[in-house]
């Protein structure tokens, strides 16, 4: 996802993701099954944190969107509930359950995001708004797996529904995107830094800080 920096000295290192774990005894609300099998594979939109803010705003522009593009969705916007026979409004669902299940996923761009959307190995598209999120949506477009980012400034309706269209219509998006998957999955971002931490406590001993 994303190469060790030339410039970082000797010790630093990019070990890879660090999963987190679902929440035990979680299941999918019955409503969200029902409807992910009630027609076509819908997209993803979501905003992160930043949708309880706006929650109202950025649900009615992702329903123009989605009108537009002719598409099933999928809304982590703030709201609940079906607002439509073709869209389903969630609160909390883990990603990695429901991106695999999309045609597309649009959002945010915000690290942990980013990371479950690629490993979930289907098509971006990258709606940016602070923060590091303009690099990450960098990174998708430059890794092939998302369309043009949009900046949330200039996010509209029309927009939405062209990158929509476009990630989930042209096949090499989703071939990319399953590649770095494959690729992704394939670390155990985790396992590096147990052995490092080991490692200190074999040097160290228990109980004593490093200075």
């Amino acid at each position: 996802m994303l190469p060790r920096p030339a410039d970082w000295r000797p010790g630093l290192e990019i070990t890879g993701y660090w999963w987190p774990l679902r929440p035990p005894g979680w299941q999918p609300d019955p409503v969200l099954r029902d409807f992910l099998a009630s027609g076509p594979t819908p997209v993803f939109v979501g905003f992160g944190s930043l949708a309880g803010t706006r929650a109202e705003q950025y649900t009615e522009l992702a329903l123009h969107a989605l009108r537009r593009a002719g598409l099933r969705g999928v809304l982590q916007t703030g709201l609940r509930g079906h607002l439509s026979d073709d869209v389903l409004a969630v609160g909390d669902v883990p990603h990695d359950w429901l991106f695999p299940r999309m045609a597309a996923v649009a959002h945010h761009c915000g690290a942990g995001t980013t990371g479950s959307g690629v490993r979930a190995g289907v098509p971006a598209v990258a709606v940016p708004v602070m923060h590091d999120q303009p690099f990450w949506a960098s990174r998708l477009t430059a890794l092939g797996v998302a369309t043009a980012a949009i900046p949330s400034r200039r996010l509209t309706p029309a927009r939405l529904a062209a990158a929509l269209t476009t990630a989930v219509t042209d096949p090499a998006y989703r071939q990319r995107a399953q590649a770095l998957s494959v690729r992704v999955s394939a670390e155990d971002g985790a396992a590096p830094v147990v052995e490092a931490v080991n490692q200190l406590r074999v040097t160290r001993g228990p109980g004593r800080r490093p200075r």
